[in-house]
C-alpha cells in the first residue's frame, strides 16, 4: 500500500481517519469522564480534523480512477462521519471490487 495510488492514498487515509477518530474518542473520555484533563482532545482534535480534511479530498480524488458512481461516492464521503466508518466502508469497497483502479479506455 503507497501514496502514489489512488487506491493506497484512499486506504491509507481511510485507516488514519479511524486512528485518528479513537485518538479523539479516548482524549473526549479522559477529559469528560476520568480526570477532567482536556490534554487528549487538544492534541487528537486538530489531528482528526486535518485527516479528516484530508480524506474528504482523497475521496473526491478517487472517483475518477476507481470509476465510482455517484451512490459510491456519497457513501465514501459519509463514512467519514461515524467513528471507524472509512474502514467499514473501506472493507465494502474492496469486497466489491470498488477498490480496483482500472485502465482508461484508450483514445483513438
Amino acid at each position: 500500500m503507497t501514496f502514489s495510488s489512488a487506491v493506497g492514498r484512499f486506504r491509507i487515509l481511510a485507516l488514519a481517519e479511524a486512528v485518528s477518530w479513537a485518538g479523539l474518542l479516548l482524549g473526549m473520555f479522559f477529559k469528560y469522564v476520568v480526570v477532567q484533563n482536556e490534554i487528549g482532545v487538544k492534541i487528537f482534535g486538530p489531528i482528526h480534523g486535518f485527516i479528516f480534511v484530508a480524506f474528504i479530498l482523497v475521496t473526491l480524488m478517487a472517483k475518477d480512477p476507481l470509476r465510482w458512481d455517484a451512490r459510491t461516492l456519497v457513501l465514501g464521503l459519509l463514512s467519514s462521519i461515524p467513528p471507524f466508518g472509512t474502514v467499514i466502508f473501506e472493507r465494502w469497497a474492496a469486497k466489491t471490487g470498488r477498490l480496483t483502479e482500472r485502465a482508461a479506455p484508450e483514445q483513438l
